[in-house]
């Protein structure tokens, strides 16, 4: 794993050359293709090296991590055209994709801790310098404040943790180490507050409209699982609280159906592609809170899916944004009249987005319904509600904006560069191949 390490450290002079803006993404690039070729068969521990290692769910992840990042510096080419700080904000992509790879290929519960925490500063910086809007100052100290004070909790549960087994090793953390329901509140909080949860989710929604949209690329596409991630591996030795867990399932579900009605009455696209994430990673939360063999494959398979979808979504508002100067769905209805083109990719994702086949979402949302449903038929009810608004809320957005009058303020038709189509592309086209190779999303074992 080191030698991933090392590569995007050294990427970090390059990114002050003069002129290596495609040259910093094309080494992004061809980094995840390497990645892919160190594929843990034996779905246990492998590529090891003296903190690091990549397991099955960090093996997905850190791939993901890779290909968006790539992807922000394609989406954020007017920086680089208008030389706002252009070397600067490679170093911080650079940077935050480096926090992120250690992260989630971390053996060690502390080493996770500071790197996970390490991830929001340069997330911070994109947000406050190049953000759009005077208000995401206010975002990011929200931003900064919400995830801080929920990780405190989390150190003093580390380190009680180190206190009681002299270790903080993954693979040597198992069964019931601890029955105190406030260390177990401590070890999940910080995760459900960065997925986020319904109720400590305010943070999210400002987030996401005053970040630009490498930001937006990123927070949807990667910093969402990080809390899913830390779900998943601190459940390895917190089993014996399994009773309590009704009470997030609860709060996710129920949670889920009132922020699909939260999206229905948005006329901010850049908010309503964040609520939505709200809503999936609330479907996540209840799928790991099962602690079921299909709640886990189930949740892992839409945290990929999520990642991608949300991600090409906020490209194409971000699209819209760069033509008509404004996110909003009063202004930009009936852009089918603009930006013809478009439209097809629109509808695509927006599919994709209410999981329709043949995507990964739906891949996703089954093994999750499998896994809530044998968990309690009672689920049943709130699952209808959410798999319903999901698609009533994904036909809102596109209709809405694609249908109806145009403003007459905008141009009459408006081309696409080739840039944004294979942008587009290359959301669109993982998102519904890999539901060719199904069996390695579900059947780990």
């Amino acid at each position: 794993m080191l030698k991933f390490m090392f590569s995007l450290v050294f990427l970090i002079p390059l990114c002050f050359f003069v002129g290596s803006w495609w040259l910093v993404q094309s080494f992004l690039f061809f980094l995840c293709f390497l990645f892919v070729f160190s594929f843990p068969y034996f779905f246990s521990w492998g590529n090891l090296s003296y903190f690091f290692g990549c397991d099955y769910i960090s093996y997905g992840l850190v791939l993901l991590s890779f290909w968006i990042c790539a992807m922000m510096v394609m989406a954020s080419e007017p920086i680089y055209r208008s030389g706002y700080f252009s070397g600067f904000f490679l170093l911080v992509v650079v940077f935050l994709m480096l926090m992120l790879y250690c992260a989630f290929s971390s053996l060690g519960l502390f080493s996770f801790y500071l790197f996970f925490e390490g991830s929001l500063i340069p997330t911070l910086f994109l947000i406050l310098g190049w953000g759009y809007q005077p208000e995401r100052l206010q975002a990011g100290i929200y931003l900064l404040l919400y995830t801080l004070l929920a990780s405190l909790p989390l150190l003093l549960g580390i380190l009680s943790v180190y206190y009681s087994f002299g270790s903080l090793c993954f693979f040597a953390l198992g069964g019931s180490l601890f029955s105190s329901v406030f260390f177990y509140f401590c070890m999940i909080f910080a995760f459900l507050v960065k997925m986020p949860m319904f109720l400590v989710h305010l943070w999210l929604p400002s987030a996401h409209v005053e970040a630009p949209i490498s930001g937006s690329m990123v927070l949807a596409g990667i910093l969402l699982k990080l809390g899913g991630y830390g779900l998943v591996r601190v459940f390895s030795f917190l089993v014996v609280f399994s009773y309590f867990n009704f009470f997030w399932v609860s709060v996710s579900l129920v949670g889920g159906v009132l922020v699909s009605l939260i999206c229905m009455r948005q006329t901010d696209l850049s908010a309503l592609v964040a609520y939505s994430s709200v809503v999936h990673m609330g479907i996540v939360i209840a799928g790991i809170m099962t602690l079921s063999y299909w709640g886990f494959c189930g949740s892992y398979t839409l945290m990929i899916a999520h990642g991608l979808c949300s991600s090409g979504l906020f490209c194409l508002v971000n699209i819209v944004y760069e033509r008509l100067g404004s996110r909003s769905l009063l202004v930009s209805s009936g852009l089918i009249n603009l930006m013809p083109s478009m439209s097809l990719w629109w509808f695509l994702l927006s599919a994709c987005n209410m999981a329709a086949p043949p995507s990964l979402n739906l891949l996703g949302e089954i093994g999750l319904l499998i896994g809530l449903v044998s968990w309690s038929s009672v689920s049943m009810l709130m699952l209808i509600l959410l798999s319903f608004f999901s698609a009533a809320y994904s036909l809102y957005l596109f209709s809405f904006s694609q249908h109806g009058l145009f403003y007459s303020g905008v141009y009459s038709c408006s081309l696409c560069y080739v840039r944004e189509f294979l942008l587009i592309f290359l959301h669109w086209f993982p998102l519904n191949f890999f539901i060719l190779s199904s069996d390695v999303f579900i059947f780990w074992l």
